[in-house]
């Protein structure tokens, strides 16, 4: 597989994502080490490691694009936390409905819906259990 490198990497395409885990994602025939957006512009490398840094800025990329989104899956790690209020508020205001879960469930979750064609998008903190 090609490796997606963290920084450069970009795929054109939104895509399943068909493994997770060991630090990283597997998706359209390529591996990626690190974190995650898969946005309706394509894969992205994310340079997000853990939930507090969650920020206005670190979403950036997201935020661009929401018009084009309805549901966010924000995948926090291996477990459930808190999403900054603000946050969420400042994506319901673009219409977006954001479900802050652990990395895993995000990642079911975001295949299925976009398996249905929805306008989906997914936030993806990178875990080491392998899946």
């Amino acid at each position: 597989m090609e490796p997606f490198e963290p920084g450069q990497g970009h795929y054109p395409y939104q895509a399943p994502i068909d493994a997770y885990g060991g630090g990283g994602f597997r998706f359209a025939g390529m591996s990626h080490k690190g974190s995650l957006l898969a946005l309706p512009t394509g894969m992205f490398a994310w340079d997000v490691t853990a939930a507090p840094e969650l920020t206005r800025q670190s979403l950036t990329r997201v935020f661009d694009v929401a018009a084009r989104l309805d549901v966010l899956l924000i995948g926090l790690g291996t477990d459930i936390g808190f999403l900054d209020p603000l946050l969420r508020q400042a994506f319901r205001d673009r219409g977006v409905v954001v479900e802050a879960i652990a990395t895993g469930a995000a990642v079911r979750t975001y295949n299925i819906l976009l398996g249905e064609q929805r306008a989906v998008g997914a936030a993806l903190i990178a875990v080491d259990a392998n899946r």
